[in-house]
């Protein structure tokens, strides 16, 4: 037992490894080594994801920039067409294009270019108005064609009776001719006012409608 106590502190004693004794004499760099690695990296990481974050936010100011480049290229160019097409929309109004129908100005408006052409007695008839179809797509928005065929037929003097009154009925509103034809008049006399002509039209009234006008009372 005496020579086994004796034995252990004699290997306790045995000596440390060169690096471990002199560690002591680095300890102080070692740790600050450490300590500005660590450092080091915790300010390349925080700076590239600063710099990702700022790019994020750049792309998007750069497409919020853009979206508003857009949007007043847009809005000029509307302003453009609004200054263009403006007058053409205030005549097409007042001449009833734009809007809901209204037979009654129709009705008079014959009448009056009637008695100032001094045209003779003419008669007409006027269907129920249709959604009017064309040949090509057309966007109208919130509008809707419309229109509404009339038949007319007419007594003439000559050829230009009927082509002024056309003429002064397209300053009266917006219509198509959809066929017009024009016979010699079987009781044609040698009476200064007897028609020489008859002429048989059929026309067209078209109107943009907006699409609220036509929806049923009650409907939404």
């Amino acid at each position: 037992m005496e020579a086994l106590s004796k034995a252990v502190p004699a290997a306790a004693r045995v000596p440390l490894p060169s690096w471990i004794a002199h560690f002591a004499l680095i300890r102080a760099a070692a740790i600050t080594f450490t300590v500005t690695a660590v450092v080091t990296v915790a300010a390349v990481v925080t700076s590239y994801w600063k710099l990702q974050h700022a790019r994020q936010e750049e792309a998007l100011a750069q497409g919020t920039r853009d979206a508003a480049r857009q949007s007043f290229v847009h809005v000029e160019a509307e302003k453009q067409d609004i200054r263009v097409y403006q007058p053409l929309f205030l005549d097409l109004r007042r001449r009833g294009f734009v809007g809901t129908e209204n037979r009654l100005e129709w009705v008079e408006a014959i009448r009056q270019i009637q008695e100032a052409r001094r045209l003779l007695p003419l008669t007409y008839q006027i269907e129920p108005q249709q959604p009017y179809k064309l040949a090509g797509a057309v966007p109208t928005g919130a509008y809707q064609l419309r229109g509404s065929r009339m038949t007319v037929h007419m007594d003439l003097l000559h050829e230009m009776d009927l082509f002024d009154f056309l003429a002064d009925l397209r300053q009266r509103g917006v219509f198509t001719v959809q066929d017009c034809a024009i016979r010699r008049a079987a009781s044609a006399g040698n009476a200064p006012l007897a028609p020489g002509l008859t002429a048989d039209c059929t026309l067209n009234w078209l109107t943009l409608t907006p699409a609220a006008a036509l929806r049923p009372q009650g409907v939404r």
